[in-house]
């Protein structure tokens, strides 16, 4: 198959606790127009970083740019990306780090101290044009320097796209003492550090620091309050969520010194924010599942205190707000954190944390009905102190925790199914496969295969992207063809290639029964689940009932047009119709397609068609490969083509093999197919004779016939 043009959807992150997820847990997805648009531009900054001025790569990699500006724009008016060290915010959601083109064009942004891009309706290729040659420069080379520190002759070039420059230049780290002791330090001190420095810079560069060559003031206080001075920039909004969503996913796992006074800073940060800014930055920061994913990796990382400030302003925002009530009973709790020996003030901070993140994880209702807050007091009540519980046991992920205690006793129930839950959207499922082969509890495992191979299940798992081979075919054989329509919803509707690609494989093994089912989705209007329903039915041994490819032969799309003519090659009953149709196509592809399947046996019919190209042609290999074709002819009209082209010219005296040409030898190479007939044999025997070694390489190739 052709590789397609899908986009890159942003996989999703795992959430906490030990909740089974729902729709509402899932993070915020960014929607399929806006990774086309970042995908295309990040390709075309790529483009301009290679090629140089006037290559013809780079104008239709401008146009895709400026097309999906083009159907973005009129609904908005404006378009703002924030700018993170690997990542970007879009309309509120932030961009994967993990994805390698999308964090490509933040570094590359970021690398040039920019800290958001503004693009306006009415914006021209030209202008995207002029933006990315000079963000295409390195600014590292000898000789550039960042855009961010040359915006007046660099960032204001068009009146469409307007560059915020961040100088990161000025920035000075206070307050932080002593040096690392290792490497693995070393490296956790810098990562903390960039993410301060850059959302200090973000925060409180103005035209005034850049021009005036001050350092910036990274103190907490003073990058609140440039925060809340900024009323409804969604440029500058954009860039502060950016860092808040990183700043939160690092104080996550983090640990070390500098990850302690990070967390120190943000939460300094947060509390001397007021609640009107907070709610303003929460609402950019996406839908209310980007938010709780926010919360939740904020429950793990900032202080009881800032986190319950987030929670409050979260609710506001969500129009969902907390009942006054479990705020002070939070509040009271979290005092108990900050007095007592230390290991009480550890479990006391772990257990606030644990409810807070359980409340995120039910925070479902409009109006929270109080049976909910009785069970999370309930639990609050229940939890066990920990107080002589080692750290490594302590903080040992809960889900796995309780699958090999249920695997250990041999016991099923719902708190398994729940850890089992937490696994799939972690993508620890080989970690639990392989404990269960080695466990001897047939009542658990049981319990655990048959809630894994349920086809609701087994479809929210071939949802958690990427998708493990190895994980699905040992799936494969606790769910057999139950498991096809799944496969067949996830196809039709996955931006990953790579699970596509997966998919269809291992769809094409599942046997004839996959047949009808593909047919019947070719009524699907989209142009890639009829290209990969038709992929699927040309690795069938057999065609399905009621199956007709003609009826794709001419759609708009090229891509399932050559899906359904490659099928068709393969089908004696319609083999010289669709070789017809190919030779005939518009799409280069499908042309090459037409003239391979020539080769292997040339129809009647096709011979006008491939004397046109062989003669015609203004492309060099669709010339050398109708040639070619004509020697399989066996056809009248294909040996004068061909004779036509190795027909020796006359000399004075003697014959002369014609002048070397890759048409001349591939002429010569196809008459080789007409041994009996004379004129084949004469342009043979004068080639033979050529001093250039090739020709009469070629010539030597097969012995004509004797007539």
């Amino acid at each position: 198959m052709t590789p397609d043009e899908h986009s890159e959807t942003i996989p999703p992150a795992a959430p906490q606790g030990q909740h089974r997820p729902s729709k509402a847990d899932q993070p915020a997805v960014l929607a399929r127009e806006f990774a086309n648009f970042l995908i295309e531009l990040s390709i075309a900054l790529h483009k301009h970083a290679m090629y140089p001025e006037g290559h013809p790569s780079l104008v239709p990699a401008l146009e895709r740019v400026a097309a999906d500006l083009a159907e973005l724009l009129p609904k908005r008016g404006t378009l703002s990306l924030g700018v993170a060290r690997k990542q970007l915010v879009i309309e509120g959601v932030a961009t994967d780090t993990k994805n390698p083109v999308l964090a490509d064009l933040a570094e590359r942004l970021h690398a040039h101290q920019l800290g958001a891009v503004t693009f306006i309706q009415g914006v021209t290729p030209g202008e995207v044009h002029l933006v990315l040659k000079v963000v295409a420069q390195d600014p590292h080379r000898e000789g550039n320097k960042p855009l961010g520190l040359d915006q007046q002759s660099r960032i204001d070039i068009q009146p469409h796209i307007h560059l915020y420059p961040v100088n990161y230049n000025k920035l000075e780290l206070l307050g932080d003492e002593g040096k690392p002791e290792d490497e693995e330090e070393q490296e956790a001190r810098t990562r903390a550090a960039q993410l301060w420095l850059g959302l200090a810079q973000a925060a409180i560069a103005t035209a005034d620091d850049q021009e005036g060559g001050q350092e910036t003031n990274t103190e907490p206080t003073a990058v609140a309050h440039a925060i809340a001075d900024h009323h409804k920039d969604e440029a500058y909004d954009q860039v502060i969520v950016g860092y808040l969503l990183q700043i939160a996913e690092e104080l996550k796992t983090a640990g070390g010194a500098e990850a302690l006074r990070l967390q120190k800073r943000m939460s300094k940060l947060v509390s001397s924010l007021d609640a009107e800014t907070i709610e303003r930055l929460l609402e950019m920061g996406g839908e209310d599942s980007q938010r709780r994913k926010f919360l939740l990796d904020a429950t793990q990382g900032m202080t009881v205190a800032a986190v319950l400030d987030l929670v409050q302003a979260a609710g506001e925002a969500e129009k969902k707000p907390i009942s006054h009530s479990m705020l002070r009973i939070l509040q009271k709790l979290s005092h108990h954190a900050e007095g007592g020996p230390p290991e009480q003030q550890q479990a006391v901070e772990q257990s606030v944390r644990d409810q807070i993140a359980s409340l995120v994880h039910g925070w479902s209702l409009d109006d929270p009905n109080p049976d909910t807050y009785t069970t999370a007091l309930g639990t609050m009540a229940q939890q066990p102190s920990g107080f002589n519980v080692a750290p490594e046991e302590q903080f040992r992920p809960e889900s796995k925790r309780m699958i090999q205690m249920a695997l250990e006793v041999d016991v099923a129930g719902p708190a398994l199914l729940r850890a089992v839950s937490d696994l799939i959207t972690t993508h620890e499922l080989p970690w639990l496969m392989d404990l269960m082969e080695q466990a001897n509890a047939p009542s658990a495992t049981n319990a655990v295969w048959t809630e894994l191979s349920d086809p609701k299940r087994f479809k929210e798992i071939l949802r958690c992207e990427p998708v493990d081979a190895a994980v699905l075919d040992r799936l494969l054989e606790q769910v057999g063809i139950r498991g096809a329509e799944p496969m067949l919803e996830v196809l039709t509707e996955s931006e990953s290639a790579g699970t596509r690609q997966l998919l269809l494989d291992r769809l094409s093994q599942i046997g004839p029964i996959i047949g009808p089912l593909a047919v019947a989705r070719l009524d699907d209007d989209r142009w890639y689940v009829q290209r990969n329903m038709l992929a699927i039915i040309s690795r069938l041994p057999e065609l399905p009932d009621g199956f007709d490819a003609m009826r794709f032969v001419d759609h708009p799309d090229a891509r399932v047009r050559w899906e359904a003519l490659e099928l068709m090659f393969t089908i004696p009953s319609v083999r010289e119709r669709a070789i017809c149709r190919a030779l005939t196509d518009s799409d280069e592809n499908i042309v090459r397609a037409g003239l391979s399947a020539c080769k292997a046996k040339c129809p009647k019919a096709a011979v006008p068609l491939l004397v046109s190209r062989a003669v015609n042609a203004a492309n060099s290999a669709q010339r050398l490969a109708a040639i070619k074709a004509l020697g399989t002819a066996e056809d009248p009209a294909a040996l004068e083509t061909l004779l036509k082209m190795a027909a020796p010219r006359k000399s004075f005296l003697r014959l002369k093999p014609q002048r070397k040409s890759a048409e001349y030898l591939a002429s010569l190479e196809a008459i080789h197919n007409y041994p009996d007939d004379a004129r084949a044999k004469k342009a043979l025997d004068v080639a033979v004779k050529s001093k250039d070694t090739q020709i009469s390489s070629v010539a030597k190739q097969k012995k004509p016939k004797a007539n």
